[in-house]
């Protein structure tokens, strides 16, 4: 005897057992009227009919239809009925206790059904947050799987994918459950079907479709979920595989779009900052050729200027090529521990010429740890600081050089008294071909050069900034970690 038929016998012995509590309860111990008993025999029929169902509700209305004419209908202890108005009373105790039972029944009914629906929607919403997190197509192709036997408590889930032909398998038993080698041809022709299909196995069978375009299947074993509901399972996925696509092609336009302004940018500001070059050295070159040969001074004159502006072409030339090296990430850092003071004084050697109208103030501490960075992009950054705080400052205006410790990284700051920068122009300055206005005008440059810098600080886990008024001069901040 299975236990479903032994749970059925126990509840029909309880109904039994109960019906007769109630008859002895009236008939020996309070005698009531027929209404009083004829209202709990009601109420003990709602009862059953809302805790085990209709078939049980039935019964027990008819065996308390018979209880009730047997021992509480004149004459007792008799199945007939003296009183043509308890006929009456008996025919209508009936069907009012069959119609309340329908009732409650149908009632039980819909308040399953309803916490049933309740379900799905929570699992459909937990997974629809799930899918929803990814934004590559590759990372959300890898999780629908795990996403699907997570929120419906599936055994195990198989994901077919007809772009490249992929699947993709999920669950406790996905390696029993699905052989290592699947044939594909099966699951095309099911993926083209033209709605969920749910085998007598109980496999539930989801075609992906976008539109009436098939994009895939789902087979989910173990779950029981209405038709509907599996129906809405396979357009959440769909429409999540169409989302990630969508953005991953949103993505790369404005990328397109974002590397063409860029390389317009680049165009405009080496086309105008080579014009002024060559422009100078060709006009030097006509005067050497119109000079005399008496005109050794001018003539040396030219030459110093052709070889300042070539060294300014080198200069623009190189600095686009290594902001094309940092973007692409094609550089590498050769990080180790060094010292801060000497990859400075490297630098100031570098710039000395840059320098030569500056007195450079040094605050470092004698005992200043070492840093963990590669010494010739630091060198690089240092170099482009100080150069900048020398273009930007009057002549004989001091140059100071600070470090201190603070935690687990090192700052450094270089501090000039020259131009400063306006307060809304100061998170622009990093961007790349970005310049102040207030530069612009009098002042060569290309904007690559912040640019560089702060690429090569975030290369070592490190962060820029500057702190600036017009007028008073800039001071520029950035931190290694310490090695």
């Amino acid at each position: 005897m299975n236990s479903k038929r032994l749970i059925t016998i126990v509840r029909y012995i309880g109904a039994a057992v109960c019906l007769a509590g109630i008859v002895t309860f009236y008939r020996v111990v309070v005698h009531a009227n027929q209404t009083t008993v004829a209202l709990t025999l009601l109420l003990f029929i709602l009862f059953i009919a809302a805790k085990w169902g209709l078939r049980f509700s039935i019964s027990a209305s008819i065996a308390a239809t018979i209880c009730y004419n047997f021992f509480f209908l004149p004459p007792i202890y008799k199945f007939t009925v003296s009183d043509p108005q308890n006929l009456v009373a008996l025919a209508v105790f009936l069907i009012t206790a069959v119609f309340a039972s329908r009732l409650s029944h149908r009632i039980r009914t819909e308040s399953r059904d309803a916490r049933a629906r309740q379900s799905e929607l929570e699992m459909l919403y937990s997974l629809s947050r799930g899918l929803l997190q990814s934004e590559e197509l590759a990372q959300l192709t890898n999780s629908i799987p795990a996403s699907v036997t997570l929120a419906t408590g599936s055994n195990s889930v198989l994901f077919y994918l007809l772009e490249g032909n992929r699947t993709y398998r999920s669950g406790a038993n996905s390696s029993i459950d699905w052989p290592t080698v699947i044939d594909t041809s099966e699951l095309q022709e099911l993926a083209h079907a033209p709605g969920v299909t749910i085998t007598s196995g109980g496999e539930a069978i989801v075609p992906l479709r976008t539109g009436v375009k098939p994009r895939g299947l789902l087979i989910l074993r173990g779950v029981k979920l209405s038709t509907q509901t599996l129906e809405a399972l396979g357009g959440l996925v769909s429409v999540a595989l169409d989302r990630v696509r969508a953005v991953e092609e949103v993505a790369h336009f404005e990328a397109a779009q974002e590397s063409e302004r860029l390389r317009s940018m680049i165009l405009d500001s080496i086309t105008h900052e080579l014009r002024i070059p060559v422009a100078s050295i060709k006009a030097c070159i006509n005067r050497l050729l119109e000079v005399d040969s008496q005109g050794l001074a001018a003539q040396r004159g030219c030459l110093m200027e052709i070889a300042e502006h070539s060294e300014r072409l080198d200069q623009l030339v190189t600095e686009a090529v290594e902001m094309a090296q940092l973007d692409s990430q094609q550089v590498s850092m050769d990080v180790s521990p060094q010292q801060l003071g000497e990859m400075l004084d490297a630098a100031i050697e570098a710039t000395a010429s840059k320098l030569v109208n500056h007195e450079i103030v040094q605050r470092i501490p004698a005992k200043m740890p070492r840093v963990s960075a590669d010494p010739l992009r630091i060198e690089k950054v240092l170099s482009n600081l100080l150069e900048n705080a020398a273009k930007y400052s009057s002549a004989g205006q001091p140059i100071y050089i600070s470090a201190e410790v603070h935690g687990q990284c090192a700052f450094c700051s270089i501090a000039d008294r020259g131009i400063g920068i306006d307060p809304a122009e100061q998170p622009l300055v990093f961007d790349k071909l970005y310049r102040a206005r207030n530069r612009t005008a009098h002042i060569p440059g290309t904007g690559m050069g912040l640019a560089i810098c702060r690429a090569i600080i975030e290369a070592h886990n490190g962060t820029i900034s500057v702190t600036s008024q017009p007028g008073q001069g800039s001071v520029f901040t950035f931190t290694l970690p310490l090695a």
